[in-house]
């Protein structure tokens, strides 16, 4: 299941798209921000953020 991010406007400002236990970050324009992958979080160039879900963390980069 998709989850649309929004700011307070109601703009859109990313998606989480769900792959089983994976997690894929996109920001508005699609272009890939970072996935998680159930134990750890990896930006869109494969290096590790951290510990556990920090996928919204990627979308003020």
């Amino acid at each position: 299941m998709n989850q649309v991010l929004r700011d307070r406007t109601g703009r859109k400002i990313g998606e989480i798209q769900d792959y089983g236990t994976r997690q894929i970050i996109r920001d508005a324009s699609g272009r890939k921000l970072g996935e998680f992958d159930g134990k750890v979080t990896r930006d869109a160039s494969g290096r590790k953020i951290g510990q556990g879900n920090l996928l919204t963390m990627l979308l003020n980069k």
